[in-house]
Parts: C-alpha cells; structure tokens; sequence
C-alpha cells in the first residue's frame, strides 16, 4: 500500500510539474507579434487530463501484471508443498509395508521353531511311551517268574528305577528345552521388533528434517 501510494504521489507531482511548466510557458507564447494566444485553458486542461489517464492506466496494467505474478507464484508454492506432502505419504507407506513385511518374516520363523518343538516333543512322548510299555512288560514278567524270586526282584527293582530316572529325566529335558526355544524365540523377537522400529524412527525423523528445511526454500 505504501509503494502504491507512493506512485500515486509520484503521478500526481508530476501532473503538477507538467501544469507549472506550461503556466510559464502561457505569457511567452502571448507575446508573439501576432497577438494571438496558442494557448487555452480548456486545451491544457484536457492535455493534462489524457496525460494522467495514460499513466493511471500503465499504473494499472502493472499492478495487474504484478498480481498475476504474485499468483502463480502461490499456486507453483502450492503445488511443490503439496507433492512434497504426497512423497513423504508415500515413503511413510512404504516404511510401513516393509516393516509388516518384516513382522510377517518374524511370525513365520516362530511357527517353524513352533513346529519343530511340536516334533520333538512328539518324539519325546512315543520314547516315553516306548518306555512305560517296557515297564509294563517287565512287570508282567515278574508275576510269571517263579525261581530265584528275590534276586528276580532286586534286578527289576534297579531296572524299574533305572527306568523311571531316564524318563524323568527326560520329562524335564523336554520341559526345559520347550521353555528354552520359546524363551530364545520371544527374545530374538524382541531384539528384532526394537530394531526395526529404532530404524523406522530414525526414518521418520530424517523425512520431517528433509520437510522442514524444503520448505522455506519452496516458499
């Protein structure tokens, strides 16, 4: 407002000079021999008149010119902040696919380590099984034996209870081992999951740096 008012002032004075010039120059022109004026007041008038209008009018030309720059000077700011708005979208997703990407890797690594365990323990219970059925043999067996009764017993007495040690402990072999897989699994899950979501932390923060110091520049 300030520059605009300053042109119109500018304008102004110099329709002013403009008319103070041609003031002086009204008596020379009187003073001919011929004793006739050239000029009048109305024709002055109406020179100043086409004079202000014409530059109004270039005045105005350059204000609309400038307003027209102005604009497409906020548009094209427009349109860059919103692409720049458009890719960080668009990396956000994508930092968003890989890391349910990688959480799927994670949950069909640990159904495969489920799966195993699962096998092993199976394992474990047809030995274990293996291992009764012996049992129930042996004492079968002690019922139909009838000569050297005592020593008889004594032998299945260290048997049985040799028996019944190897399957405890290997009843608490595969209780340790089933809580020892899962531990590790959960742990190595853990470990990962803080991982990946330090690197997309770090992601997220490098892109809203890059926004912040893009834009000024944009502006």
């Amino acid at each position: 407002m300030d520059r605009n008012e300053g042109e119109e002032a500018d304008l102004g004075g110099q329709s002013s000079n403009r008319l103070s010039i041609r003031e002086r120059r009204r008596p020379k022109e009187r003073r001919r021999g011929t004793g006739i004026s050239f000029w009048t007041k109305d024709e002055d008038e109406t020179d100043v008149s086409e004079e202000v209008k014409a530059a109004w009018h270039e005045r105005l030309s350059r204000l609309e010119l400038g307003g027209s720059d102005a604009s497409s000077e906020r548009a094209s700011a427009r349109a860059r902040r919103e692409a720049r708005e458009a890719r960080l979208a668009t990396l956000s997703s994508r930092a968003g696919e890989d890391s349910s990407r990688d959480y799927r890797k994670l949950y069909e690594s640990a159904l495969t380590e489920n799966q195993k365990l699962k096998t092993k323990l199976q394992e474990a219970q047809l030995e274990l099984a293996d291992v009764k059925s012996k049992l129930e043999k042996m004492a079968q067996q002690k019922q139909d034996k009838t000569a050297d009764r005592s020593s008889v017993l004594e032998m299945e007495k260290r048997e049985r209870r040799a028996l019944e040690r190897k399957m405890s402990e290997m009843e608490e072999e595969m209780k340790n081992l089933h809580q020892l897989k899962q531990i590790q699994t959960l742990k190595q899950m853990h470990e990962q999951l803080q991982a990946e979501n330090r690197a997309l932390t770090r992601v997220v923060a490098r892109l809203s740096e890059a926004i912040e110091g893009s834009d000024p520049q944009g502006l």
